[in-house]
């Protein structure tokens, strides 16, 4: 297995049922390598999730901070909450905004991990990493719209745009954003951000 320098770069375990695809959801949510690595499940397969690049995490922690002078109390966001999204597959977006309601759903759990059960989030954001742009924009995009969750950001600094995805009955709409363009978000409508901003994290 090979690790690499930057991103959340996202590599098979080559290791027992992981290699085979044959994991269960039910042992998913068992495991425990002994290490503080974070995972996301697809089809049987566990996917390691890599340190992020500082690039990458300065870009989650400014969207943070952002979202924190708009108000939204500390309690409704989250860094790394797992989502269950369609079938069996579980995502850890970098940053999650949740609903009051959601919030509530989520109060004494002993897990991090958003359930099909509960209300979806309001928002999530990934910050694309190398080598996995067809994952954020491709496979999380129709898992989160199928999830319903309102909004769903792709902060790219390698192609340095901002694409916003709109839920719009069952389907997000599409709008990118490049350099001073001001960006627009129904979850927030008082936002004052613009792409560059967010990519060079000022």
């Amino acid at each position: 297995m090979m690790f690499l320098p930057e991103g959340k770069v996202i590599m098979a375990i080559t290791l027992d049922k992981a290699a085979s695809g044959n994991m269960t959801l039910e042992e998913f949510f068992n495991y425990d390598d002994g290490t503080d690595a974070l995972y996301e499940f697809e089809d049987g397969e566990l996917l390691l999730m890599t340190a992020e690049s500082e690039i990458n995490r300065r870009i989650a922690m400014f969207i943070l901070v952002c979202f924190v002078q708009l108000g939204i109390p500390a309690y409704r966001l989250s860094m790394k909450t797992e989502i269950m999204t369609t079938g069996s597959r579980v995502r850890v977006p970098d940053l999650v905004v949740f609903s009051e309601e959601l919030a509530t759903a989520m109060e004494g759990a002993k897990r991090s991990t958003v359930m099909p059960e509960m209300p979806p989030p309001l928002l999530v954001v990934e910050v694309v990493s190398p080598n996995q742009s067809s994952r954020d924009y491709r496979y999380k995009r129709s898992e989160y719209a199928a999830r319903g969750i309102v909004e769903y950001w792709i902060v790219d600094p390698i192609q340095q745009r901002v694409t916003v995805l709109e839920w719009v009955e069952g389907f997000y709409e599409e709008k990118v954003y490049l350099g001073d363009s001001a960006i627009a978000s129904l979850v927030f409508a008082d936002l004052k951000l613009t792409a560059v901003q967010v990519l060079q994290c000022h």
